[in-house]
């Protein structure tokens, strides 16, 4: 399978980026929501983030927002055949300042370690195939219609 393959959608155009760096947020915590937008259309991506009671969704929300502004800056493109290509998180940098420990079990010390991520979506215009695109029949010389009626 080709990178640009991916299940039923089919890149076809531009593909268009934005990066939030350093989003204050643990990236355990924002990768959920990322596999929820993941292949889909950016309209029904948006309406998703703006319903979803999870912290990283309108940061999420403002990235896929920065790309399609972007796209929007190419005449050529259709911004109705935009899907989310691909959404990334990746661990960003700790958070520092003076170090800072927190108590733990049988007297030890851990250090307090301030999570960030980098938040990365990549938006590109793809054909999206049908429900039956590309599932082949698996019976070999059988009908699909029912079983003959038993006689009694």
């Amino acid at each position: 399978m080709s990178r640009k393959d991916r299940g039923l959608i089919r890149i076809v155009g531009k593909q268009f980026t934005a990066i939030h760096r350093h989003a204050r947020i643990s990236p355990f915590k924002a990768r959920p929501v990322a596999d929820l937008v993941r292949g889909k259309p950016v309209d029904e991506a948006l309406s998703i983030l703006e319903f979803q009671p999870r912290r990283a969704s309108p940061m999420f929300r403002k990235v896929i927002l920065s790309a399609k502004a972007t796209a929007s800056n190419d005449l050529e493109v259709k911004l109705g055949k935009l899907v989310v290509a691909e959404i990334r998180v990746d661990g960003g940098p700790l958070l520092g300042g003076r170090p800072r420990f927190m108590a733990r079990a049988m007297g030890r010390a851990f250090p307090i370690r301030k999570r960030t991520s980098h938040l990365i979506v990549t938006l590109a215009e793809a054909e999206i195939a049908g429900k039956g695109a590309g599932k082949k029949s698996t019976k070999k010389g059988k009908s699909d219609a029912s079983p003959a009626p038993v006689k009694e």
